[in-house]
């Protein structure tokens, strides 16, 4: 007891000077480094948070990253057993293929042996004045050969049936309706497999990030979309879902809850004309789930956003779709497109090289519901981010800053012009001044292009 008093007061001591207490031998590792990191009220220990990897939705070439098991009904499967075998692998399908035929063949070349067999067709075959029910039928081989003959339509000549052998008659009209009926499902399955447009969708094309800036004076998220083929995608249209888990009010929690995002369903601009890469935007307004976060925010937020594009392949009619996604990680703040499109002699052309590139622009870190109430309240001027075309107290470049070609670049100091009205702030972006003599300020641009 006395040993453990000795221990405790020790410890105490080391918590209050603010150094991390003993290590005591018995405790497990994970216990050991937890205690490594109790704060006290003279030292707190603040750990970097650090974002674990997540597990994705949807991975980035549009397969769903979801496994179905403890299926108990597997017979639901079989109900629908045109589409479970359209399903298949490829090296599933082919060996079902082969083996619904050959199991056909060998069953009815079973029964055309065993009518032979039953009639004494195998002994008496050779026999002068013998009518057998298959002429040159005397073996399971040559019945297997039949089989196959009647079923495909071959038709040799060698071996056939005589009007003596009513069984043999009946038999060959249930091989002739059976047989139709497999080829068109085994024909069937292969056609619409080799006819799925499930090819067609890699190329089209997504950008690897999203980015969220100002444009038309709001708040939105954008991401690329592009199809590589010159056979364009018919009545193209595309939609968002935000996979995030959520907990309600009443304590309910909802793992990956799927919430719409607006990409333009209101106006139309879902409904895309595919000839050239698109940017698709997203305005952050009060029905967004993206209303509240701000940059840090939405820095803390684990979401997935799944894209998906849908549409008629122009040469066989029949519905695409393409599937990607994007992390929390991948949607960048403050970032544009860069332009893929040039206007050349006679035509367009567009430079896939710089289809996932993005560069650095101007723009404001608070969410779009801030944002929104500075404009309205009028402390903020609608053209936040742009330039100023001439000297103005309300709008101001950061020092020795000049926009061209749409990046932001640095000059000489002693080439600005003005009064002290319109003078930069110093503090470096794009500051726009408020009434109260306070400032906003976006962080400064980088004149280089991320990809």
């Amino acid at each position: 007891m006395k040993m453990a008093g000795d221990l405790r007061v020790h410890m105490d001591h080391d918590m209050e000077i603010g150094v991390a207490p003993r290590e005591v031998k018995k405790l497990p590792r994970r216990a050991r480094e937890g205690l490594a990191h109790v704060s006290t009220d003279r030292t707190h220990l603040i750990a970097e948070a650090v974002k674990k990897p997540r597990q994705r939705y949807v991975q980035k070439d549009g397969k769903c990253n979801v496994h179905h098991g403890n299926v108990q009904e597997t017979y639901r499967y079989f109900s629908d057993l045109f589409t479970t075998l359209v399903d298949l692998k490829w090296r599933f399908s082919l060996f079902i293929f082969t083996l619904v035929y050959c199991v056909t063949w060998l069953f009815f070349g079973f029964i055309w042996w065993l009518i032979a067999y039953i009639r004494g067709d195998l002994e008496h075959g050779d026999e002068q004045g013998w009518t057998p029910c298959v002429e040159n039928l005397n073996s399971f081989v040559s019945a297997f050969l039949f089989s196959i003959e009647t079923e495909t339509t071959i038709g040799y000549g060698y071996r056939v049936i005589t009007e003596n052998c009513p069984e043999g008659i009946i038999l060959l009209l249930v091989q002739a309706i059976l047989g139709s009926i497999v080829n068109a499902l085994m024909v069937g399955c292969m056609f619409v497999k080799i006819s799925q447009p499930k090819k067609r969708a890699e190329t089209l094309m997504f950008s690897h990030k999203a980015v969220i800036s100002v444009r038309d004076d709001k708040l939105c998220l954008m991401f690329r979309v592009g199809d590589l083929r010159n056979s364009h995608i018919v009545e193209a249209s595309i939609r968002a879902k935000l996979i995030k888990s959520k907990q309600t009010k009443e304590g309910e929690f909802i793992p990956l809850n799927q919430t719409d995002i607006n990409v333009g369903f209101d106006t139309g601009d879902d409904r895309l004309f595919l000839v050239s890469p698109l940017i698709i935007s997203h305005e952050i307004n009060e029905k967004s789930p993206f209303w509240e976060l701000s940059k840090a925010q939405m820095e803390k937020e684990e979401f997935e956003i799944v894209v998906i594009l849908e549409g008629m392949v122009e040469a066989t009619g029949m519905t695409c779709q393409a599937r990607s996604s994007y992390q929390d990680t991948e949607v960048l703040w403050g970032y544009r497109f860069t332009p893929v499109l040039t206007l050349e002699k006679g035509f367009y052309e567009v430079d896939y090289n710089t289809f996932h590139d993005i560069y650095e622009t101007p723009t404001p870190s608070c969410s779009a519901r801030e944002l929104a109430t500075l404009v309205r309240e009028g402390q903020l001027l609608p053209q936040l981010c742009l330039p100023p075309l001439e000297p103005t107290p309300t709008l101001a470049l950061g020092p020795g800053q000049q926009e061209e070609n749409g990046r932001v670049e640095r000059e000489p100091a002693e080439d600005w012009e003005g009064g002290e009205a319109h003078r930069p702030t110093g503090r470096g972006g794009l500051c726009v001044a408020m009434e109260t003599g306070e400032s906003v300020c976006c962080p400064s641009p980088r004149p280089n292009t991320v990809t």
